[in-house]
Order: C-alpha cells, then structure tokens, then sequence
C-alpha cells in the first residue's frame, strides 16, 4: 500500500521510497524513511494535502509526493 491510500487515523511503518532522485532525497531529508512509523492525522477539505505524524512532528504531504512512499499497516 502507499502513503496516500492510507485511512485517517491509521498508522503504518515505512517499507521503501521512491521517486526522482531529488525528490526521493527531499523525502528522506523530511524524515521519512524506512522503518518509520507514520500516522495520518488530518486530510485537507478537498483530499490533498494530508497531514501526517512523522518522528514527533507534522508533516503536510502532497498525495502524488506520498504516493512513492509504500507502507505497511501496524498492526495493533
């Protein structure tokens, strides 16, 4: 599954990103790496961009940005 499938609410852990090589040097420099745990915390009115908690912060992330990001659903 990707970052931008993810349901509101829900938290995963990171398993690989993609992309462009600066925009996958972007993502990483954001903190999003493999093995993180991520949680999607708010999604905008209209569905882009979603807010996420990442290593203790906020992160807004743009739906085609996130859509290089595969995740794994933690499992409660």
């Amino acid at each position: 599954m990707t970052l931008d499938m993810l349901p509101l609410g829900q938290e995963a852990v990171i398993t690989a990103v993609g992309g462009e090589n600066s925009l996958r040097c972007h993502l990483l420099d954001m903190g999003l790496i493999p093995r993180t745990v991520v949680r999607v915390e708010k999604v905008a009115p209209l569905g882009d961009p979603i807010e996420l908690r990442v290593r203790g912060y906020s992160l807004s992330l743009r739906k085609e940005d996130a859509r290089n990001i595969t995740v794994e659903v933690s499992k409660p």
